[in-house]
């Protein structure tokens, strides 16, 4: 597996949302310490996501980033991507792993110990955990673990968490002294008036 980046920038694809220009923005600073979870919403197509996803990797390679692909394992493979994410809802763990073979990436969502634990088991190669904080960025969420829930699942499991949900700078350096290897960020950087200086920060908070 290739070694993992600690901010995982989830792509908004939300109206309005240029996730493309986000990620030209957040790649210079990051670089290799950066991961691009392609994920889209439920009524796009397998071709807008292929074209998106293609686009993504194309972007990444230059700067040693990690693209992955939310669900849709097939465009991972399709495009050549690092791997994927299969959330509560999508494929099995143990069966993502078969579909994409055992030196992918392969990421999971959990939120507490017992179901952590099963996905690490079944071949997951990090974990997505949260919501950490309040977040809308996505509805019907269940409510936000804190850094608590953070550090009880870092507690079980021997693969990487990353913190999700109303992630900010600010909120980093208690997410880490939780355990979260890092973080992953939606409209903290989609949002922002200045995603690279955004980047900059959300790294300096993973760094200090």
């Amino acid at each position: 597996m290739p070694s993992l980046g600690r901010l995982h920038l989830i792509t908004d694809t939300r109206p309005g949302r240029d996730p493309l220009a986000v990620l030209r923005a957040a790649l210079p600073v990051a670089r290799a310490e950066l991961v691009v979870q392609v994920r889209v919403e439920d009524d796009a197509t397998d071709r807008e996501t292929y074209e998106l996803a293609r686009r993504v990797v194309a972007l990444c390679r230059p700067y040693a980033a990690t693209c992955l692909v939310n669900d849709r394992l097939h465009v991972a493979l399709a495009v050549g991507a690092a791997g994927g994410h299969v959330g509560a809802e999508d494929l099995p763990v143990r069966a993502a792993r078969r579909v994409l073979g055992s030196g992918a990436v392969l990421g999971a969502t959990a939120r507490e110990p017992g179901s952590a634990a099963a996905a690490a088991a079944a071949g997951a190669s990090y974990l997505g955990v949260g919501p950490c904080h309040p977040t809308g960025t996505k509805t019907g969420l269940p409510d936000p673990i804190g850094p608590d829930g953070v550090r009880a699942v870092a507690e079980a499991v021997d693969v990487p968490v990353i913190a999700i949900g109303g992630v900010t700078a600010a909120r980093v350096p208690a997410l880490r002294a939780a355990g979260a290897y890092g973080v992953a960020v939606v409209g903290a950087l989609s949002g922002a008036a200045d995603p690279t200086r955004a980047t900059a920060a959300l790294l300096g908070a993973l760094t200090c």
